[in-house]
């Protein structure tokens, strides 16, 4: 399961960024997922629970924002009829060579952090 690898890598840019700003427990991870990253959001979930169980930050949450790909044709522009997870050769109105647009993305977007309170 690559997934794990992956979270491993995101909790440690996660952790890097929050310990910038001084020793803060992480809530919030918020990262995109493309539908051609070859990654499952479900598992990418139970990863981060494996990865920061036992650590300060157990019980912090991982967002996952799914990108779907986009195929476009030359001609008519974003086809909209493509079902998730399917792929068409064609144009249905023009019968031309489709491409696609986006869906690759794997990028952190935001951590959310607990603020320490200052003693009055």
């Amino acid at each position: 399961m690559h997934e794990l690898s992956l979270v491993a890598d995101i909790y440690r840019t996660a952790r890097k960024a929050v310990d910038a700003h001084g020793p803060h427990r992480i809530e919030v991870v918020r990262i995109a997922v493309g539908e051609l990253a070859a990654v499952e959001p479900d598992l990418l979930s139970f990863a981060w629970e494996a990865v920061t169980a036992g650590t300060p930050d157990a019980g912090s949450r991982l967002d996952v924002d799914f990108r779907p790909a986009k195929q476009t044709c030359a001609a008519c522009g974003v086809i909209p009829e493509r079902a998730a997870g399917s792929w068409l050769r064609l144009c249905p109105r023009c019968q031309g060579p489709l491409g696609i647009e986006g869906g690759d993305d794997l990028d952190v977007l935001n951590v959310t952090f607990e603020e320490e309170e200052t003693p009055a």
